[in-house]
């Protein structure tokens, strides 16, 4: 994880576009300036970040299902449940399921893990667009690599 970046998806473990699910590891770093006032003594992985690495999960997951011809923002949440605490130097694995797509939106399921327990889990609507090009595309294939997205059993349009 890269805090300050809000990269926070280190490697995809598993992308299956049979079953349309993702499997990926996210680390907590040990030290972070987030970490400095989330909370003073008592460091937390905010709870906003643990959505955002299940958005970042399920995004790419739908990036992988449309073969990088469309774009996930995140649209709405639903049934977000913070179960307990994440400190720094947690491994994390976040999983993600697509329930519904159609008429520019997709839905999906996600959940955080951390020693094999359930930290947090929520719902998750995107809005889908075409896919920009340019800097932006460039920039996502270089993402893509770094955290090891199978580029290769994708199909790309």
């Amino acid at each position: 994880m890269r805090l300050e970046y809000f990269q926070l998806i280190d490697r995809i473990i598993d992308l299956n576009l049979n079953d349309l699910t993702i499997r990926v590891e996210a680390n907590v770093p040990a030290e972070s300036t987030i970490f400095e006032g989330h909370f003073p003594g008592r460091p937390l992985m905010p709870g906003v970040l643990l959505v955002e690495a299940m958005a970042q999960a399920s995004g790419w997951l739908i990036i992988g299902r449309t073969g990088f011809q469309k774009m996930p923002f995140l649209a709405a949440l639903k049934e977000v449940k913070l179960r307990t605490f994440v400190t720094p130097g947690q491994s994390l694995e976040v999983t993600a399921k697509i329930l519904h797509e159609g008429s520019g939106f997709a839905l999906t399921e996600a959940e955080i893990r951390a020693d094999g327990k359930k930290v947090c889990n929520a719902e998750i609507t995107f809005r889908v667009v075409d896919f920009p090009d340019g800097d932006f595309r460039a920039n996502m294939n270089d993402v893509a690599r770094r955290i090891a997205f199978p580029l290769e059993s994708v199909p790309h349009g």
